[in-house]
């Protein structure tokens, strides 16, 4: 009884992760004795609340490869800056390989306008309200990894002012007290 309540207490401590599989990926190599058939998961994990990471496993089996994928994505997490009306602080186009995907701020309400492999970056990082356009290629992985490029690369209106050596007012034309 008591081990149970201290692991649901540590379960309650730990932010829960949520993960969705973007993509599977069957290929088959072709040996002496047949084809050799193996799998790849393109999986994305995140908490809905601006830390998000990308994955891939490879294995024989699918859920060998999804666990893999799992694994790796929390290895590469990374923390995307969030505003207070559930955007994201300005557009950016994010480049990996072939794949670019060009990331804009909308307006409350908008939802997520996105494909489904970045769809699925965009929830789980908690973003709300986005629009987005994948440019160049249509691979699910180019993709998703050029679309958490683009939200690596993003700044928010905080760094961008310390950066600059001046406060998030002066920034955006507020006269400071």
């Amino acid at each position: 009884m008591a081990r149970n309540n201290n692991r649901q207490q540590q379960e309650s401590t730990t932010p829960e992760l949520q993960e969705r599989v973007v993509f599977i990926n069957r290929v088959a190599k072709t040996v002496k004795g047949g084809r050799r058939m193996q799998l790849s998961a393109l999986v994305v994990v995140g908490d809905g609340n601006g830390r998000v990471g990308v994955g891939m496993g490879k294995s024989q089996e699918v859920p060998t490869a999804i666990k893999k994928g799992v694994e790796d994505a929390k290895k590469n997490m990374f923390t995307v800056p969030v505003t207070a009306e559930g955007t994201v602080p300005h557009e950016i186009m994010g480049e990996y390989g072939a794949g670019r995907v060009l990331i804009k701020p909308a307006v409350a309400g908008t939802g997520v306008l996105a494909g489904g492999p970045v769809r699925a970056i965009m929830e789980l990082a908690g973003v709300q309200n986005v629009i987005t356009k994948s440019l160049g290629t249509n691979n699910a992985m180019n993709i998703v990894k050029a679309a958490a490029e683009g939200l690596k690369n993003m700044e928010s209106p905080a760094e961008v002012a310390a950066r600059r050596g001046i406060s998030v007012a002066e920034m955006f034309g507020g006269k400071e007290n």
